[in-house]
């Protein structure tokens, strides 16, 4: 009697899965790789049974699938980390990957930028550009005046209006910490209120980011950073309110007239503009260039100093402000803002940037 190897509750002959093959012979019937008969403890046949052996229990395939399925969900659940791990790192790098430069130097001088968090704001502005704009004092025979610039070399030079500086004899720059230094004219450009001086002796200095003057678009917020009337390091705010404004300014020193008296009531920095002669006589020999137009507040001793967009980059060099009594025909009171300033676009300085390292005008 043939042993019974059906399990109970198999399924009948005729719904058998499908026949196997066995490395190993049945009953002493030599395996040939053949299809072999085989019969059931009934005595029916297993037809196309391999070997004669009778078809595997029914829950063998079924167990296998099962042991598989922990391995897939194992597998699902690692490519789905994956992804997800995938972006939580790209999140975590962006906010470092804005780090400007000094990203806005426009490729000519690299200096502080706004940090991220503070990007956008004045007071992000003013914190980061604040310690390269300094204040300069100039001595002429005619007194004492004051102007402002900006640094843009590590070892002190400094960016200014050429009205700041000519007739000078002297000139003496205090930094926003308070040291001062002794500076000297490299060069200037008198034909678009432009020089550069050099701090002696100085080293690992903050410097200013020079931007691209030609984005810039009516209605960006700026911020000014100068020395009005002596009072060092004062930051004002506004926008750009126009662009192109042709302002007229004296190619010599003309003595006194052409620098900036804050500090002695005087505001006197001539120039032209609209047809008209503000704070003096501007002489025979003038210039015209096309300036950034802005209602942040300026007043005597601003000259010089920078005008900035919100990423802290110098977008111009203020150069003058309109005042009503200010005018040839006015009062002769103090000059005061009235929200009309001006300024040279950054654009004119860094073309001219190497011609003023050279030496050329000084």
């Amino acid at each position: 009697m043939t042993e019974n190897l059906r399990p109970s509750g198999a399924h009948s002959t005729d719904q058998d899965p499908a026949p196997y093959a066995s490395p190993y012979p049945y009953a002493g019937a030599a395996h040939t790789g053949t299809t072999h008969s085989g019969t059931t403890p009934s005595g029916t046949a297993y037809a196309g049974t391999a070997g004669g052996y009778p078809p595997p229990p029914a829950y063998a395939p079924a167990s296998r699938r099962r042991a598989k399925r922990p391995v897939a969900l194992l597998a699902a659940v690692a490519i789905a980390a994956g992804v997800i791990g995938g972006g939580t790192a790209t999140l975590v790098g962006r906010p470092t990957d804005g780090s400007p430069t000094a990203t806005g130097s426009g490729g000519a001088v690299d200096g502080t930028t706004v940090s991220q968090s503070s990007k956008g704001t004045v007071a992000g502005v003013a914190k980061a550009v604040s310690p390269a704009i300094v204040e300069i004092g100039a001595a002429s025979s005619a007194g004492r005046s004051t102007g402002s610039g900006v640094v843009i070399t590590e070892d002190g030079e400094i960016v200014t209006n050429n009205h700041v500086i000519a007739g000078a004899r002297q000139l003496q720059v205090t930094l926003s910490t308070g040291k001062t230094y002794p500076a000297d004219v490299v060069g200037a450009a008198p034909d678009k209120d432009l020089a550069l001086i050099k701090l002696r002796g100085a080293s690992g200095l903050k410097t200013a980011a020079l931007g691209d003057s030609s984005q810039v678009e009516v209605g960006d917020q700026v911020v000014a950073i100068g020395s009005p009337e002596g009072l060092t390091g004062t930051v004002t705010s506004g926008i750009v309110s126009a662009l192109d404004r042709d302002v007229t300014v004296a190619k010599d020193d003309s003595g006194s007239s052409g620098q900036d008296q804050g500090g002695q009531g005087g505001g006197q920095w001539p120039f032209e503009f609209g047809g008209q002669r503000f704070n003096g006589d501007t002489g025979e020999e003038t210039t015209t260039y096309k300036a950034i137009q802005t209602d942040a507040s300026l007043n005597p001793g601003n000259s010089g100093g920078a005008l900035i967009n919100m990423d802290g980059e110098i977008v111009g060099i203020n150069s003058a402000m309109y005042s009503p009594s200010s005018s040839a025909a006015g009062s002769g009171s103090a000059a005061g803002s009235v929200g009309l300033g001006f300024a040279i676009p950054v654009n004119t300085l860094k073309a001219d940037l190497d011609a003023l390292r050279a030496g050329d005008g000084a």
